[in-house]
């Protein structure tokens, strides 16, 4: 696939034209990908006060007490989503749901130790410890190409 990129003045916000020949499975998922447009900021309270995280600073996201929470080097905020709909809203890149209750950054995972029977411990950047739980360690293992 060749590349190009155009800077026009004149050009409001970016344009893309695909030049082919037929239309592939490659095409296709291309067309796919760069139409998902997902809100990159999440909206998350701590005392009163609502900051707009940005999903490169989530580290985990869990539940706890019937509530939803976002870690990151600055903090624990609560969330008003449900954890289903975070996965929706996350880039699936990056993110990846370890199990029921939690929803893990792959950036921000410094090792994962698969000495555990039946299951995987990770370690986080913030020096968190977490499993994934065994329903899940197959769709880690397939993400991580192991």
């Amino acid at each position: 696939m060749q590349i190009e990129i155009k800077m026009d003045e004149a050009q409001t916000e970016p344009k893309v034209i695909i030049l082919t020949n037929k239309v592939t499975e490659e095409i296709t998922e291309l067309v796919k990908r760069l139409s998902e447009e997902k809100p990159q900021l999440i909206a998350g309270f701590q005392n009163n006060t609502v900051v707009l995280l940005k999903q490169p600073e989530l580290i985990r996201i869990y539940t706890a007490d019937s509530k939803v929470f976002a870690v990151t080097d600055c903090g624990e905020y609560q969330l008003r989503f449900r954890l289903y709909e975070l996965e929706k809203r996350l880039d699936e890149k990056y993110f990846v749901r370890i199990s029921n209750s939690e929803i893990i950054n792959l950036k921000k995972v410094k090792k994962f130790d698969l000495s555990f029977t039946g299951t995987i411990c990770v370690s986080l950047s913030n020096n968190a410890i977490t499993y994934v739980s065994r329903r899940y360690v197959s769709k880690i293992k397939q993400a991580l190409g192991i």
